[in-house]
C-alpha cells in the first residue's frame, strides 16, 4: 500500500524546499475532482463541467495548501509563532498546523464577519485569537504593522510560500485530467488563490507536462468586487464571507492571471452565489461553503452570455467545506417536520411524496 503523504512529499520537485526542510503535513492535498452529474440543468451549453472540492482538506478549506509550506518553512526559519489576518479559513488552517508544529498562532479576524464554523477551528486548534472592531482590511494593515515590529512569521497569502503550496492543486487538476482543462473558474477574495493556480498552471506548461494553459475565470462577489470596480472597496459586503475582501493582497497577481490567458474577472450577486450554493449541494450531492459557489454562480453567468462552446471543459474551485458555514444552509433549507413519535404521524406526512 502507498499512502498519501502530503502535497509536499509529492510535488517536492516543483517546490523551494530542502532536506533542511522540516515538513510540517496533515496529508493535505489529493482533493477530489468530481464530475458535474447535472450541469444541464443550469447551463446553456453542453459542457464537460468538474468540481476541484478543496473542502476535502484536513482544516476544510483549500488553505492548507499553503499552510503546509508556510508553516514548514517558517519552522525551518526558527520562528516561534506565526500570524494572520482572516475571514476564517487562513486562521483555521494556520491554527491546525500551527499546533501540529509546536509553535503559537495568533489570529486577527474582524468582529461579527468570521462564519462560527471557522472561529470554532482556531479557537480548539489553541491559537490566540484577536477579534478588532474593523474588517479584514483593517485586519491584514495591522498584521503587517505587528510584523515590521515583531518577529512573527506572517502567513498570508502575501507570504510566498502560501502561493508555492497552493499552485499544487493546478497540477493535481492536471494530472487527474489528464490535461489542463480549457476554463478554470475560482472565487477570487484576497487572490491569492487565482495567482496561485495560474503559476502552477505556467510552471506545468513550462515542463511539458501540459499542452495548452487553461483561460482563468475569477468571481467576485458584487459587495465585494475592488478588481472588476478597478478600486478598493471601504466596506464590503457579501454573504460570502470568505471574500469578502476590499483591498485584496494578491491584486497584480489575479490581474496577471486574468490578462495573460486571456481571461476575465466579473461579479456576481449574493443571489447567484446562493443559487449556486444551493444547487450544488441539493444536485451534485457536494456541501461546500456559500464564497466556494461563487466560481460556479459565474460560469452560469458566462454561459447565459454564450462564453463556453460544446465540450469546453470547466473546472469550478470549490474553495472550503459548507460546515464552515452552517448557517447558510439551515436558512436556506426546508425545516424539519415536527410529529409525534408514532408511526401513523410520520406515515402522514409521508403520503404523496415517498409512500
Amino acid at each position: 500500500m502507498v499512502l498519501w503523504k502530503g502535497l509536499i512529499e509529492h510535488y517536492r520537485e516543483y517546490l523551494p524546499v530542502t532536506v533542511n526542510t522540516p515538513v510540517i503535513s496533515l496529508n493535505e492535498g489529493n482533493t477530489p475532482l468530481i464530475r458535474a452529474c447535472h450541469a444541464n440543468d443550469i447551463i446553456t451549453e453542453d459542457i464537460e463541467l468538474y468540481f476541484k472540492f478543496e473542502g476535502a482538506n484536513p482544516s476544510g478549506s483549500f488553505k492548507d495548501r499553503g499552510m503546509t509550506m508556510a508553516i514548514s518553512k517558517a519552522v525551518e526559519e526558527n520562528s516561534r509563532a506565526v500570524i494572520c489576518a482572516s475571514t476564517g479559513n487562513t486562521s483555521a488552517s494556520a491554527a491546525a498546523y500551527s499546533a501540529r508544529a509546536r509553535i503559537g498562532a495568533i489570529v486577527i479576524i474582524p468582529e461579527g464577519k468570521i462564519a462560527m464554523g471557522k472561529l470554532a477551528q482556531a479557537m480548539i486548534h489553541g491559537a490566540m485569537v484577536i477579534q478588532i472592531n474593523g474588517n479584514f482590511d483593517d485586519a491584514l494593515r495591522i498584521v503587517k504593522e505587528l510584523v515590521a515590529r515583531h518577529k512573527f512569521a506572517m502567513v498570508n497569502s502575501i507570504n510566498p510560500y502560501r502561493i508555492e503550496g497552493q499552485k499544487t492543486a493546478a497540477f493535481e487538476v492536471c494530472d487527474q485530467l489528464g490535461s489542463a482543462p480549457v476554463y478554470h473558474a475560482m472565487p477570487v477574495g484576497n487572490a491569492g488563490n487565482i495567482t496561485a493556480y495560474w503559476k502552477g498552471y505556467k510552471e506545468y506548461f513550462g515542463q511539458g507536462k501540459i499542452k495548452a494553459l487553461p483561460t482563468m475565470l475569477g468571481f467576485q462577489a458584487a459587495g465585494a468586487a475592488p478588481i472588476v470596480r478597478d478600486a478598493p472597496v471601504p466596506d464590503p459586503e457579501t454573504v460570502a464571507t470568505a471574500i469578502r475582501i476590499g483591498n485584496p493582497a494578491s491584486w497584480s497577481g489575479a490581474v496577471a492571471a486574468r490578462d495573460e490567458s486571456g481571461g476575465r474577472i466579473e461579479a456576481v450577486t449574493d443571489q447567484e452565489i446562493l443559487s449556486a450554493y444551493k444547487f450544488i449541494a441539493s444536485k451534485e450531492g457536494v456541501f461546500c461553503e456559500p464564497a466556494s459557489a461563487a466560481s460556479l454562480a459565474g460560469v452560469i453567468k458566462l454561459s447565459h452570455e454564450g462564453f463556453f462552446k460544446k465540450g469546453d471543459s470547466v473546472v469550478c474551485t470549490l474553495t472550503g467545506h459548507g460546515l464552515k458555514d452552517p448557517d447558510n444552509a439551515i436558512q436556506l433549507s426546508e425545516q424539519p417536520i415536527k410529529v409525534s413519535a408514532d408511526i401513523s404521524a410520520v406515515e402522514e406526512v409521508l403520503k404523496g411524496c415517498c409512500i
